[in-house]
């Protein structure tokens, strides 16, 4: 930190300052200041205060002098999910929460123009639309991360490399609180805020000499200043910087890297001081429960849906819903757990779209007609309108894996039970419709059909009409039986769950489905019919079996072109799924011949 700079940047937000004055904001001796002093009155940076005795002012050098100090904005990283904050996150940015009725990205916009600060850039992913309307209100700009969903904070400031390059710049997080303004119209060098945590604690610990330069960086400590809230970067900081961050961004394996690991370990090589900062002047809330404490608001007044139905359907106030978790988010839903009092409990809200996807009304059909069965989750409620759904959880169970045959056995085993068990519902669920339903939907929202779409097509109808020809019975189908929808409880008995597309249809329907989900192959597909039956697979099945892979694979591949059209994206989900439409149409092509 340049100790000169500082005497002239102090004196310029506060003029006729004593010398005790800046020896307290510095937190240096008074023997120490005085040498400054000194040495800023050679140079004619400061002089003494004409008004008032034993006081210094800036000298107009003094003014030149600060300008190479003079922030030149803000980028504020606002990409990120916000997983712990489940649910309130599923509907909004964590840096669009409000803390005591004020969002905290907007406070922290608020402080930076109270520094004369107004060059500020976000950079945003999860939920980008909902930051367009700050363009309006504060003149900001917005800049897309596109890697916000499988990358770290490296590539956020990798992909913002141009904005701080050559710039003195503060780097902020969107979802940090600030108690006081700690922004200045200048900065006298690169440092990072930190907080003292007394006990253990897992936060990044630094190490510092007596000058204030960092000097080692470690996770995990005991009664330790920490990295904890607002970043700043000199321009000669990110001379150092950008150009060693660059390099790790091109290194194979460092993907789920903070831009802080990089700092971490070229921390002999790069000057950064520490910011010390008072108790209690800057929060970064881990979870929902630590804003509770903060803003007793959450407590009983989220202005959340999914928690507010939970709390009504489970009779208890807000407040008493805990541990709340987040499920990795699923194709078509997403998922949180939460406990209350002693018992678990998952709350499902479905995904954008989902409304023109699904019937809701027809999967409540579904799970009334299979309550006797006892092979599904037991669920509390289930809205035929909205689709949110909360079911208790069974702790200590797991999805089945694919690639376990002890799994697939006993899955199969409660799939031949319902096609067997006699139940039905009033609806039937025909791969024609939907594939023509989906169809609609992706050529109405602009999704891009396949080059040689019209031929499959042409192929799956040809399929269908030879399914139709064999008038094969209906039983009631799962149709959606993939292996994450099979949970397996600790006590031996499996659950299976999400009814959402169940409907009377040709049980041999669920086999296809569940070998593309699992991305099997042949061989795969034939050892997963053989457990089903019982016995090797008959020419005919195996025939009936490729055709609804093949007839399945178009399905989901349109229900993916139509989801990534309203910004989702499924890695190679979709081009998965089609390569089955058309290379088991092929199969059931030379089978037949």
């Amino acid at each position: 930190m340049d100790r000169i700079g500082l005497i002239c940047r102090y004196l310029k937000e506060n003029p006729h300052s004593t010398q005790r004055d800046l020896a307290q904001k510095m937190e240096l001796s008074l023997g120490t200041v005085n040498t400054l002093i000194k040495e800023c009155m050679q140079r004619r940076l400061i002089a003494q205060g004409k008004s008032i005795a034993g006081t210094y002012e800036l000298t107009g050098a003094g003014d030149v002098f600060l300008e190479q100090f003079k922030v030149d904005g803000a980028l504020i990283i606002a990409a990120g999910f916000g997983s712990r904050f489940v649910p309130l996150t599923f509907e909004m940015p964590k840096g669009l929460l409000e803390v005591f009725g004020e969002r905290m990205i907007e406070r922290q916009i608020c402080q930076l123009h109270q520094a004369g600060i107004t060059d500020i850039t976000i950079m945003v992913g999860y939920l980008k639309e909902k930051f367009d309307y700050l363009i309006d209100k504060y003149q900001v700009r917005l800049v897309y991360n596109p890697e916000y969903s499988c990358k770290n904070t490296l590539a956020t400031i990798y992909h913002a490399r141009d904005i701080l390059k050559g710039r003195n710049m503060y780097v902020l997080s969107s979802d940090n609180w600030l108690r006081e303004n700690m922004f200045h119209g200048y900065e006298c060098g690169a440092w990072y805020a930190s907080s003292y945590m007394e006990g253990n604690t897992s936060e990044w610990v630094l190490s510092y000499n007596k000058k204030g330069r960092i000097t080692d960086v470690r996770i995990g400590g005991h009664d330790a200043w920490v990295m904890y809230g607002p970043v700043y970067f000199s321009r000669e900081f990110s001379g150092q910087f950008l150009p060693i961050l660059q390099q790790a961004y091109e290194t194979p394996g460092t993907e789920q890297f903070y831009w802080e690991h990089v700092l971490m370990q070229h921390i002999d090589e790069l000057e950064m001081d520490i910011n010390r900062q008072p108790a209690g002047q800057i929060y970064e809330f881990e979870n929902l429960e630590e804003l509770r404490l903060f803003d007793p608001r959450y407590q009983n007044h989220s202005d959340n849906k999914a928690l507010e139905l939970a709390a009504q359907v489970l009779q208890v106030p807000e407040s008493e819903i805990r541990n709340i978790r987040c499920v990795k988010a699923g194709m078509t839903n997403k998922s949180f757990l939460f406990q209350v009092n002693d018992r678990h409990y998952i709350c499902r809200i479905p995904g954008p779209g989902t409304e023109l996807l699904l019937n809701r009304r027809q999967e409540a059909a579904a799970y009334d007609a299979i309550r006797s069965l006892d092979i599904s989750d037991h669920v509390l409620y289930l809205d035929p309108e909205s689709g949110y759904k909360i079911a208790e959880y069974y702790e200590g169970s797991r999805n089945a894996r694919a690639d376990s045959w002890e799994d697939l056995a006993a899955c199969l085993k409660v799939l031949r039970r319902l096609h067997e068990s006699g139940v039905s519902v009033s609806h039937q669920f025909h791969f024609r419709e939907w594939i023509d339903f989906y169809e609609k939907l992706c050529t109405s929202h602009g999704g891009p059909l396949f080059e040689d779409y019209a031929q499959v097509r042409q192929h799956m109808d040809e399929l269908m009409d030879y399914l139709d020809s064999l008038n094969r019975p209906k039983a009631l189908a799962h149709i959606d039986c993939n292996v994450d929808n099979f949970l397996l409880l600790p006590d031996g008995a499996v659950r299976l769950v999400d009814w959402e597309y169940a409907g009377m249809c040709d049980p041999l329907a669920d086999l296809g489905m569940n070998a593309i989900y699992s991305r099997y192959k042949e061989e795969e597909t034939d050892k997963l019919m053989e457990l089903y039956f019982g016995r090797p697979a008959s020419d005919t099945e195996r025939i009936i079996v490729y055709a609804y892979m093949a007839l399945g694979g178009l399905l989901w591949a349109l229900w993916a072109v139509y989801k990534a059209s309203l910004g989702e994206t499924f890695g190679d989900y979709t081009l998965a799924m089609y390569r089955y439409a058309k290379d088991y149409y092929q199969k059931v092509r030379e089978l037949t011949a």
